[in-house]
């Protein structure tokens, strides 16, 4: 595999230069390669095969057609990186080979980026365009976050290399063609519990307020949810709906009865605002006099009508104390208690 796999970056990388000389920045995307692999052990072996084996053969591409690439700058994304180190490479990434060098940081662009599945969430650079991958990766979630982070603005091109030992890797090797037009159809089931009482804590709210305001288009405008009152069926419809849902997924009498009692809660939480309320939204504006019925998750305590503004959304962050006294220090003076302790989040 490691013998496969130097063939496979020195092709990639020499090719690459190939059409940067030919074409100039059009060919930029190409001329960073992404290398992903499951685990950091293999990572590891393959930056050392980059910095020596790798390097040393791109010095004599000319030779078989190619061309030459003298000093492929090696990088890496994984959870070797600090914190503050990781913001550096991602700017290193924006780097085009156009510009060659930035008068204004003295980076370099990055010719080899290995990574593991920290770049499968989050990360975002359009340039980059070329990718292999070392080994099937153990989801096809995971596989289809990882590849998605080429070819975001220009084409993408990626390279699978499979390990003929492993039966894992055969079976998509034979499957290749099939396994790639259904992918999708492949993707692992999340591991959720429906209608489960945190869960209509979380999100039963803002199904309601979602079934109200686009079921009728006289509630559609930020400043219609005072007028619920004015089509009481809808809120019944809305109940419903949600209920026989409710019945169809659980078949549990309980839990629909939860989620039956938690909507008319609901309910007449949001007809009585409405009433005090001469100036109801669904958003607040902060104009001083229009109030917003659903409320930032972000702001204050979680409220009835507390709304995720994304389904990553789970708690607001915490602070937490960290004591870095040794445990024989724990009976000192309350004068030193505030000593060697930090706030973070």
């Amino acid at each position: 595999l490691k013998a496969a796999l130097i063939r496979v970056y020195v092709a990639h990388l020499s090719a690459a230069q190939v059409l940067f000389d030919k074409y100039g920045a059009v060919a930029d995307p190409w001329m960073t390669l992404v290398g992903y692999f499951n685990s950091m052990s293999e990572l590891g072996g393959m930056r050392r095969l980059v910095e020596d084996d790798v390097r040393s053969r791109l010095r004599q591409m000319v030779k078989r057609g190619l061309a030459n690439r003298k000093r492929p700058i090696v990088e890496e994304l994984t959870s070797r990186k600090s914190s503050t180190a990781i913001p550096e490479v991602l700017s290193k990434l924006e780097l085009t080979f156009a510009a060659e060098k930035s008068h204004s940081t003295g980076m370099y662009p990055i010719d080899v980026l290995l990574a593991t599945n920290m770049i499968s969430v989050g990360v975002d650079v359009r340039r980059l365009g070329l990718m292999v991958v070392t080994g099937q990766p153990k989801t096809t979630a995971e596989y289809i976050q990882a590849t998605s982070r080429v070819g975001r603005a220009h084409p993408g091109l990626v390279c699978v290399v499979y390990n003929w030992s492993r039966p894992r890797d055969l079976s998509h090797y034979e499957q290749f063609e099939h396994y790639h037009a259904t992918f999708y159809q492949q993707v692992e089931a999340l591991s959720v519990t429906p209608f489960a009482p945190r869960a209509l804590d979380r999100g039963l709210a803002a199904l309601l307020t979602s079934y109200i305001r686009l079921s009728d288009p006289q509630f559609s405008k930020n400043e219609a949810a005072g007028d619920v009152d004015a089509v009481p069926q809808r809120f019944a419809e809305a109940i419903e709906v949600i209920t026989s849902r409710a019945t169809e997924i659980t078949q549990n009498s309980a839990a629909v009865d939860r989620v039956r009692q938690d909507l008319l809660s609901l309910q007449q939480r949001w007809l009585t605002q409405a009433e005090k309320t001469a100036a109801l939204a669904y958003q607040d504006r902060r104009d001083g006099k229009t109030i917003g019925l659903l409320k930032d998750p972000q702001q204050g305590q979680w409220q009835p009508f507390t709304c995720l503004n994304s389904l990553r959304d789970v708690e607001p962050s915490v602070n937490l104390v960290l004591d870095e006294r040794g445990l024989g220090d724990a009976g000192e003076s309350e004068e030193h208690d505030g000593e060697g302790s930090e706030a973070i989040s």
